[in-house]
């Protein structure tokens, strides 16, 4: 089934994980197994590959052609899937967009090009240039990934706007600010301009305050492991229903607790360990530079699902 155009940017979007065999070779019946597991959580709208979730920076082109391929194949007729698109440089990032949309996905999730890290945010021309190459390779939606605002790979509140009134196809962010006021700022203005663009936080560790304050959806790869609690939290709060919202982020609470810890780089490390522990994968292997946890901090993971009820 094709889903372009038909793609609703809202509601719960989980970014999947990717498993890999121990000589870190990509274990596509596991994938497998989990990209169908997400996809088959009730009410979702969409799942994303090729993310940070799936150590994208650790994969190269041809691997994340691989990883949506086999995801087309698996849940394609499902739900619609949003590829990323993550690249030093805007040629290649245009690549990656085409490839994309050649190969059926239904959006583009895209990432800041590190190359911007030592003081992109001061030029939003260096922005609109990356943006403006990938939508000139596709028609496809997009989704602009906002990192924090303290760090040097965040697009500043102007550039945004300039971004979106340029850049058309941008029709979501994936607001990762950091700050709740900006995060809020966000959620009112882009959601309200004349052509909206949608606010799909990724404030996991702080995800029911964040939908409290309007965003139109999450996409986490948090929602690798916890994707039916998001559902349920996300639409108790869009029903108003306080009370039990507020139970259901009482289960989520111990994990983000876990996942969220310093360092913050091993979230997905501790996401897929949760899902060994789960018995829901078979191994929890991660390319270097990423290392295995510590026996101490997997118990700490296993008193995490105990608390949460999972």
């Amino acid at each position: 089934m094709s889903w372009k155009n038909k793609i609703q940017l809202e509601g719960v979007i989980p970014a999947t994980l990717i498993a890999f065999d121990e000589d870190f070779q990509i274990d596509e019946k596991a994938s497998r197994e989990h990209i169908r597991e997400c996809a088959l959580t009730p009410r979702i709208s969409a799942v994303t590959v090729n993310g940070h979730s799936s150590e994208i920076h650790a994969c190269s082109f041809d691997e994340q052609k691989k990883i949506l391929n086999f995801s087309l194949d698996e849940i394609g007729d499902i739900v619609p899937i949003i590829n990323g698109v993550y690249a030093d440089g805007s040629i290649e990032a245009a690549k990656i967009a085409k490839m994309s949309d050649t190969n059926g996905a239904s959006a583009l999730l895209c990432f800041p090009p590190q190359s911007m890290s030592m003081g992109g945010h001061l030029r939003p021309e260096m922005a609109v240039e990356h943006f403006s190459r990938i939508a000139d390779a596709t028609d496809l939606p997009l989704i602009c990934f906002n990192y924090p605002s303290s760090g040097n790979l965040s697009y500043p509140f102007e550039t945004l706007l300039e971004l979106f009134e340029k850049v058309p196809t941008i029709k979501a962010i994936k607001d990762w600010s950091n700050e709740p006021m900006l995060h809020e700022k966000h959620i009112k203005t882009f959601q309200n301009l004349p052509n909206p663009v949608n606010v799909l936080t990724t404030h996991s560790s702080w995800l029911m305050s964040s939908l409290v304050m309007g965003a139109k959806g999450l996409l986490s790869g948090a929602g690798s492991v916890i994707a039916s609690l998001q559902v349920d939290l996300f639409f108790s709060i869009k029903n108003k229903d306080l009370e039990t919202a507020q139970k259901i982020n009482e289960k989520i609470y111990p994990l983000v607790q876990a996942f969220y810890a310093p360092p913050f780089l091993d979230m997905h490390n501790r996401m897929k360990e949760t899902l060994v522990l789960l018995g829901i994968m078979d191994k929890a292997v991660v390319r270097p530079p990423l290392m295995k946890l510590s026996e101490k901090e997997i118990n700490s993971l296993r008193q995490a699902i105990s608390l949460s009820g999972l």
